[in-house]
């Protein structure tokens, strides 16, 4: 049984107000449709950890030592060029980001092209030291979501690790994901689009689908180091693949009939295919204005 969500991180509240600041709209078939507010990107096919609550902890999930190509990143960021974009970027998804080498390049390249895009990485802190967090912000980082794991101890490391780096407070949040199972472990849980039965920490599936309208696909385009496009952060198993940045343009992808449809079925509360029927996510906490435009 997928029990009461205890836990909701704060922070939903100030990206809540930055996809609606951040909307861009823009002209398709002679009507109004914004563009995604967030792109995520899951930049490589690994992470250092396997956490009770990730679908990582599953046996026999594979963890792949590869990454992103330097020319996508580049492609992706002159076609958003060419929209004069200026949305969030963030490097997170599926990963540990800190682990490939050329994160710092990946970074420095979005800003180039998109000087008016705010970049952020999600990280566990552990490939995190002083000096690799100033080179973060140097080549354009604008915010760091550190989660920490290990307890009171790693919070107290990542607070004077920041404070040597003279950030403030707009460039980091320090999130303690160490708190008892009771209280959610610090994390708005979910069961990854049915990915979690098998984890170390099981969350069923749904037997029946929600019936309320989930406005992630509105707002966020998501997309691996392999180039697809998934329909959603959730969607662990790429239940739904959009289509692919190596051979589409991102402009194509995020407007073609398949994610236009997709939107529009989850807008009016319609999660009755795969793999939204099994997801236990609620999807209303942000985004609504943006899902608006499909309904």
């Amino acid at each position: 049984m997928n029990k009461k969500i205890k836990f909701l991180d704060p922070n939903i509240d100030n990206k809540s107000k930055t996809i609606e600041n951040r909307m861009q709209l823009y002209e398709y078939d002679n009507n109004k449709f914004p563009l995604p507010t967030e792109i995520e990107i899951s930049e490589s096919g690994t992470c250092n950890r396997k956490c009770s609550f990730c679908p990582r902890s599953t046996p026999g999930f594979e963890d792949k030592k590869e990454f992103i190509s330097e020319n996508l990143i580049t492609k992706v960021a002159k076609e958003l060029k060419s929209l004069d974009y200026s949305g969030v970027i963030r490097f997170s998804g599926f990963v540990e980001p800190m682990l490939d080498k050329n994160i710092y390049n990946h970074i420095k390249n979005f800003k180039f092209f998109l000087p008016n895009c705010r970049i952020e990485m999600v990280s566990n802190g552990d490939p995190l030291n002083a000096d690799r967090l100033k080179k973060l912000f140097v080549n354009g980082l604008d915010k760091i979501l550190i989660s920490a794991y290990d307890g009171a101890e790693d919070v107290k490391k990542f607070e004077e690790m920041v404070s040597k780096c003279e950030l403030n407070t707009d460039q980091y949040i320090i999130r303690d994901r160490s708190l008892p199972e009771e209280e959610d472990f610090g994390i708005t849980l979910s069961n990854r689009s049915g990915m979690m039965e098998n984890a170390e920490y099981k969350i069923a599936k749904l037997k029946n689908p929600l019936n309320n309208p989930c406005y992630i696909p509105s707002y966020t385009l998501f997309f691996d180091y392999l180039g697809d496009v998934l329909i959603c952060p959730h969607d662990w198993g790429k239940k739904i693949i959009l289509g692919n940045l190596k051979e589409e343009n991102l402009l194509d992808i995020w407007f073609k009939e398949k994610s236009m449809k997709i939107r529009k079925q989850l807008s009016n509360s319609n999660r009755k295919f795969s793999p939204c029927n099994v997801c236990d996510v609620n999807g209303t906490l942000m985004g609504e204005a943006n899902s608006k435009y499909y309904m």
